[in-house]
């Protein structure tokens, strides 16, 4: 673990919100990181490392969400995190 979690916060910008085919690309993504990646909005947090945490958000297009990553390769999941809200999971294209 990481001395300290490094935490951040992102906006949803995808137009759908975060719905099945986003969280499941958040979840891949997490996935490939040994840090534990989560997700607050307001007073909710879900673990991306779960499918169904996620989807108890409702995090429409718009949303801010308070991510934060705590290990020893967290620095590298905040990195791909960070893209895949910023590029909208790639379906900015899309809409």
């Amino acid at each position: 673990m990481s001395n300290s979690p490094l935490c951040f916060t992102v906006v949803v910008r995808n137009p759908k919100g975060l719905h099945l085919r986003a969280i499941n690309t958040l979840v891949e993504t997490a996935s490939q990181f040994e840090a534990i990646i989560l997700l607050r909005k307001d007073a909710e947090q879900a673990d991306c490392a779960s499918v169904f945490s996620l989807m108890t958000l409702g995090a429409e297009q718009g949303t801010e969400l308070t991510v934060t990553i705590d290990g020893a390769d967290a620095t590298s999941a905040a990195a791909a995190i960070r893209k895949l809200f910023e590029n909208g999971f790639y379906e900015l294209e899309e809409a």
